[in-house]
């Protein structure tokens, strides 16, 4: 087994020795590489490689054997968020601690030894195939042809038609999708037949988390200062972008979203990172709006196993064979 590709001998070893790592990795995985970058975020870091296959951006993440998982404050909430959950409380009536009711909806603390992978940079859509005007598909539906005409003539930048049909203005003119029904199982068959797949719960967590004990990786409140999806000023804020979407310590654009639910592999159709935006649209504000973005939330096992492009999204990933 390399222990050069776990966290502690990876971070310590000469960047031309893991340069050499990542070569090796690039030409095993038949990838492009692209480089090492350094990631330096809430108190984390990683100089690590960046690959390219298929159109997609892949980042070496190191193993390790991290405390995964809360029950309590590591350091306590921050005043801001203390604030915010007192005046929600107040409204509600309810005499539950804060603590009490977070932990309710975190995951138990347990350890895992987490394996080294290539990981998908970027998540990625869901059911939304990209199509050409000549498909016949649309052809086949003079309405959604009737509404593009509309589309075309307006000064919108996009229309959806929920679960049918999609399409943007581009500098080239339009792209258009076809919303194209699938279901969890066949997400899996179809990753597996291109050598992919999706990180576990435990997996996804070091992913977000990199085994921090607060409740977020950057403290156990919301920092309120950070640029937020749902949240923003737009007028203030301009192009700014959303800081939670930014590359995290290891160069993962992860948890960023509460409407965003990221597909993870289990037994049955498991979500992690969101809850498709319920916390947010029940007014419950930033604090509890972005605590399905934790790390340490509770996985959420879906009823069905068809997925929802509008909410659920994925990450591929490969792991690293270290008999490789």
């Amino acid at each position: 087994m390399n222990e050069k590709l776990f966290r502690t001998q990876f971070n310590q070893i000469e960047i031309t020795e893991k340069q050499a790592l990542m070569e090796s990795l690039a030409a095993r995985y038949a990838m492009t590489f692209l480089g090492l970058q350094p990631f330096d975020r809430w108190g984390q870091n990683c100089t690590t490689g960046i690959f390219k296959k298929d159109g997609r951006e892949f980042v070496f993440v190191p193993g390790d054997t991290v405390t995964l998982g809360w029950e309590r404050f590591a350091i306590g909430l921050s005043q801001d968020s203390r604030e915010e959950l007192d005046y929600l409380f107040q409204e509600w009536e309810m005499e539950q601690d804060p603590e009490e009711m977070i932990r309710e909806s975190m995951a138990p603390v347990r350890q895992a030894a987490i394996g080294p992978m290539l990981v998908g940079r970027e998540l990625e859509e869901l059911c939304w195939e990209p199509v050409t005007m000549a498909d016949p598909r649309l052809i086949a539906h003079p309405d959604w042809l009737k509404q593009f005409r509309e589309f075309a003539w307006s000064d919108l930048d996009s229309f959806t038609m929920h679960q049918s049909t999609r399409i943007e203005r581009t500098e080239k003119g339009f792209q258009i999708w076809i919303y194209k029904r699938t279901d969890y199982d066949a997400l899996l068959a179809g990753l597996e037949k291109q050598g992919l797949s999706l990180p576990t719960a435990d997996e996804w967590s070091y992913l977000c988390g990199g085994g921090c004990r607060t409740l977020f990786p950057w403290g156990d409140g919301m920092d309120y200062s950070m640029h937020l999806h749902w949240f923003e000023d737009m007028e203030e804020d301009g192009d700014r972008p959303y800081d939670m979407e930014e590359p995290n310590f290891f160069g993962l654009s992860i948890a960023y979203d509460p409407y965003m639910r990221e597909v993870v592999k289990s037994e049955q159709f498991t979500t992690c990172g969101g809850d498709g935006g319920r916390s947010i649209c029940g007014g419950l504000g930033i604090f509890l709006g972005f605590l399905p973005c934790s790390p340490h939330c509770k996985p959420e096992v879906q009823e069905d196993k068809e997925l929802n492009g509008d909410y659920d999204f994925y990450r591929p990933i490969i792991r690293v064979d270290m008999d490789g």
